[in-house]
């Protein structure tokens, strides 16, 4: 079981972390809920259905992470528009779809990290240092989701837009400044992998 999820029975998937490794993905975790903002203000409502309809920002995030997490719905990069009007009606259909939708990704993904940070913040330490994670199928989702947030983060960090991007990586020389994020990718990757099989046993 260390380092790769396995899964348990009743559906859900239990991984062994030492601290190390428990210290890194909190870490990150913090990092993304940081990165992404906190949520309406806590307490009482006057009005509990005001934030439903609350609307979000109809403009992408200037932070190159943020782009990639709440990427546009309706523009492509890499297709040039046919005229300036479709290129006009394409960011104007972006913005309306980023207004009513952004703010329940945000609190989508601000859950999920910080579901990982309690999972993690609750672990018993073993008689070696680090602890076995146990998960339900739904904290088994969340940590998906939230593994997921994280590598696309540290993915846009070091430009990388496909996996084919990653083998130039792997070369790396240790003294490169990149390579902890490199080797955080990669971790995380097969952290995220296992966990996709435990969800399809």
């Amino acid at each position: 079981m260390p380092g790769t999820f396995e899964p348990i029975a009743g559906g859900g998937a239990a991984v062994a972390l030492d601290d190390v490794e428990i210290s890194i993905i909190r870490s990150l975790a913090v990092q993304l809920l940081e990165l992404i903002g906190p949520g309406p203000a806590e307490g009482p409502s006057d009005d509990p259905l005001a934030e439903l309809f609350t609307d979000g920002p109809t403009e992408p995030p200037q932070d190159p992470v943020l782009r990639r997490l709440f990427p546009d719905a309706y523009t492509d990069p890499e297709q040039a528009p046919d005229s300036p009007a479709q290129a006009e009606e394409r960011l104007a259909h972006s913005a309306e779809f980023r207004r009513y939708t952004e703010n329940d990704l945000r609190a989508g993904k601000r859950e999920s990290a910080l579901a990982v940070i309690r999972s993690l913040d609750v672990l018993t330490p073993g008689g070696d240092g680090g602890a076995v994670l146990h998960l339900t199928p739904d904290e088994s989702r969340q940590w998906l989701g939230a593994l997921n947030d994280l590598r696309l983060a540290i993915g846009s960090r070091l430009d990388i837009t496909a996996e084919d991007d990653t083998d130039a990586l792997y070369g790396l020389p240790d003294e490169d400044p990149r390579k902890p994020m490199v080797m955080a990718y990669l971790w995380l990757g097969g952290l995220q992998e296992t966990l996709v099989s435990t969800l399809m046993v």
